[in-house]
């Protein structure tokens, strides 16, 4: 980079919707501290939480049930029916409501539990799965006589989930509370046809609140250049549209866009419209693209010399990219929250298993404790990409001066490690750490379940503070896990779970179904292996995702060692990322798929740890071949 100082330009970092409800995502926080450790003025603001508070909200609901009346009554569902019928109820409720599950009431806990206070939509209905044999509480099994708060957050989370529903079927089809249409407009979506065209269409309440927002936050900050970070696909509705927004009212507002969505999906960008919305596109860790960028545009280097960045030029797409080295991981700088409203994020409760509910429940400061990933060998993962394959670590003293930081300026003390996978070596140094500096906090974060993690180590960390780990398990077969390349296997994975049960952490396993040539006999045994890890204590939770084959994993690049044929890509010049393909196994993992989430519900629960399998799928599968004690025989050390 050049060595004289480039013109400080005011900057403000947005986090679109839909994200987290509970916690700020933390792309802003970190873009903000490393910006402001270099001299910029930089802010940041949750366009997320702010929209879904300005619906939920008295001065919103009436909004929301205008636009329900709008729709004629014999095509109303249920859930309209329920919202337009008991409207005043809803509209008394919402704000003590809201006050609950921010943590600013908590004596209003005492009605909700009534069971006479919330109006209870179709949400409630699942409540109906719980039996109290005596015919009382059907949460008692969960709460006792006196989780008053936690029983009353999680009838609050069906009332706001009934509200979504309403959202949804009333305003805009499209409108989640996270994910914001992502399977119609954004996922791998060659063309950009179908996005263009929502931009363009009459817009819903969603819309317009969304907007109202968005130029609030630039009239509060006065911005020359906003940064908007798309992590998911659900995102980039929104973001476009804030910068769509951004564009009709200011149209000298650099807008730069970003994120894991970006850094996936459009690599290989050739499509001029996208600019008509952001001027400028970076791909990967956004510090050196932008300090090169605002270099630029205070005329201090040239166009060719940008990192990693799309603009376009004379009505064509370029891409620029000196190579420049990333600034390192330990001089990123500390994440800041400040500019946050950290007292208004909503902790919901969702799911009433303990480790689950960790991701939607209660403030956690997002830490990384080393950018990319130490292994980078799964076949499944985007190991080619940046944020996987360049691993950079900091040292335990960077990282809980870091902590001690954050913690001076939240005045929260939990911590989400959010690295794709935290080594053992750099725990085990944080541990130490801590546990030097007496530091008192709670943590947790994703692992690979390897040998390291010995039942000592599992114990030091707990004693640190960690509360509960999540690792990839995928799918539970030895074979798979050898195509894979995990590098564990099945019974490594029971000893390493059961040493952190026993050392009381909680753990959540990722588990995966469909991936290359994995047969129907192979995932009646993986269920029945998570059967068994579930009743020997080893884990608590988990969930299943469906296999999607990318065009950045070693399967997408190597198909054939996969024993897999790639289907060809629709043409188009914006996202890819998903490639479809054709398995010789012929097998619908669509269909098995929802007997395992049937399943692993149950498990969650504690409930049916004992029957057979093969009783979740509808249709006639084979019979495990797994025996049924094996897990139990792994950890007593037996073959």
């Amino acid at each position: 980079m050049t060595s004289a100082a480039p013109t400080r330009p005011r900057i403000l970092s947005v986090i679109p919707p839909m994200t987290q409800l509970n916690t700020p995502y933390p792309a802003t926080a970190y873009l903000t501290g490393f910006l402001r450790s270099r001299g910029f003025q930089a802010e940041q603001t949750d366009l997320a939480l702010a929209l879904v508070l300005e619906l939920l909200s008295p001065a919103g609901l009436p909004k929301i049930k205008a636009a329900a009346e709008a729709i004629p009554g014999k095509k109303r569902s249920n859930t309209l029916k329920v919202f337009l019928n008991e409207f005043d109820r809803y509209l008394a409720s919402i704000g003590p409501t809201i006050a609950l599950l921010q943590g600013r009431d908590s004596s209003i806990a005492h009605r909700i539990c009534t069971r006479a206070f919330l109006p209870e939509g179709p949400r409630f209905a699942s409540l109906d799965n719980y039996v109290d044999e005596e015919g009382g509480d059907p949460l008692a099994w969960a709460f006792g006589s006196l989780g008053v708060q936690d029983r009353a957050r999680h009838l609050a989370t069906m009332y706001l989930n009934d509200l979504a529903d309403v959202l949804r079927e009333a305003v805009d089809t499209r409108f989640e509370f996270v994910r914001y249409a992502e399977s119609s407009l954004a996922q791998s979506q060659a063309s950009f046809n179908p996005l263009a065209t929502a931009l363009a269409a009459p817009k819903t309440l969603v819309d317009s609140t969304l907007d109202t927002l968005t130029l609030q936050a630039i009239e509060r900050s006065q911005p020359a250049v906003v940064l908007i970070s798309v992590p998911f696909p659900g995102s980039v509705y929104a973001a476009f549209r804030i910068a769509q927004t951004i564009k009709a009212r200011h149209p000298k507002i650099v807008t730069v866009l970003g994120g894991g969505y970006v850094n996936t999906e459009l690599r290989e960008l050739a499509e001029p419209r996208v600019f008509d919305y952001f001027d400028y596109i970076t791909l990967d860790d956004g510090e050196t693209p932008l300090l090169a960028l605002f270099e630029y545009l205070a005329g201090q280097r040239p166009r060719l010399n940008l990192v990693r960045t799309f603009t376009r030029v004379d009505g064509a797409v370029r891409y620029f990219n000196t190579g420049e080295a990333d600034v390192p991981f330990e001089e990123v700088g500390t994440p800041t929250w400040d500019g946050l409203p950290l007292d208004r994020y909503l902790s919901l409760l969702d799911m009433l298993n303990p480790m689950h509910r960790l991701w939607s429940d209660g403030h956690w400061n997002k830490l990384t404790v080393a950018h990319g990933c130490y292994w980078k060998k799964c076949s499944f993962c985007d190991v080619s990409l940046d944020y996987i394959g360049r691993y950079d670590a900091a040292s335990a003293k960077v990282l809980v001066d870091r902590i001690e930081q954050i913690i001076a300026e939240t005045g929260h003390t939990g911590f989400h490690l959010v690295d794709e996978a935290a080594p053992p070596k750099a725990l085990r140094a944080l541990a130490e750490e801590l546990q030097r500096r007496n530091l008192a906090i709670s943590w947790w974060g994703n692992i690979r379940f390897e040998k390291s993690f010995t039942p000592e180590l599992c114990l030091q960390l707990a004693d640190s503070g960690c509360i509960a780990i999540s690792g990839g398990l995928e799918v539970a077969s030895d074979r798979l896990l050898d195509l894979m390349k995990k590098g564990v296997s099945v019974d490594q994975v029971a000893r390493v779970t059961r040493a952190f049960t026993d050392a009381g952490v909680l753990v959540h396993a990722y588990l995966m179904y469909g991936f290359p040539t994995q047969t129907v006999q192979d995932t009646v045994d993986a269920l029945e292996y998570v059967r068994q890890l579930f009743a020997e204590g080893c884990i608590q939770s988990g969930y299943f995702h469906r296999f999607a084959c990318t065009v950045h994993s070693p399967v997408g690049m190597n198909p054939a060692e996969y024993g897999i044929k790639l289907q060809p890509l629709p043409p188009g010049k914006f996202a890819k990322n998903d490639v479809q393909f054709i398995d010789p196994t012929g097998v619908d993992h669509d269909r098995l798929g929802k007997a395992l989430n049937k399943a692993l519900y149950n498990y969650m629960h504690g409930i049916c740890l004992d029957q057979d399998v093969r009783s979740w799928f509808d249709e006639k599968v084979p019979r495990p071949t797994v025996a049924r004690h094996k897990i139990s025989r792994a950890l007593s050390g037996q073959s």
